[in-house]
């Protein structure tokens, strides 16, 4: 297994390749990613996230004990974060630099 740090910088790096912005903000950014990535591995995490058409969505998620729900092969992608939608009730995702905040 590669060392967190590892992929927090592999993200930081994606994020500013997508956005343009300095390596410093992105790096920002991707630990805020881990942290709420993390945070939802143990509990309901309510976030919000600017949708594709540019509208703002709040959501519910997590990722416990959604091991059995998983369907493909699992292999890591720095530009989107995945996530399992209490209210939706099925998987979800957002573009990683689109996240706005952590409650």
């Amino acid at each position: 297994m590669k060392n967190f740090r590892t992929k927090v910088f592999k993200q930081a790096y994606e994020l500013m390749r997508a956005t343009g912005k300095a390596f410093a903000v992105c790096l920002s950014k991707a630990w805020a990613l881990y942290r709420l990535t993390k945070r939802m591995h143990k509990e309901i995490v309510t976030f919000a996230y600017e949708k594709a058409d540019g509208s703002l969505r709040k959501a519910k998620g997590t990722l416990q004990d959604v091991q059995n729900l998983v369907k493909g092969t699992g292999t890591p992608n720095y530009k989107t974060v995945r996530y399992f939608d209490v209210d939706a009730n099925g998987f979800r995702s957002f573009k990683a630099e689109n996240l706005i905040t952590v409650y």
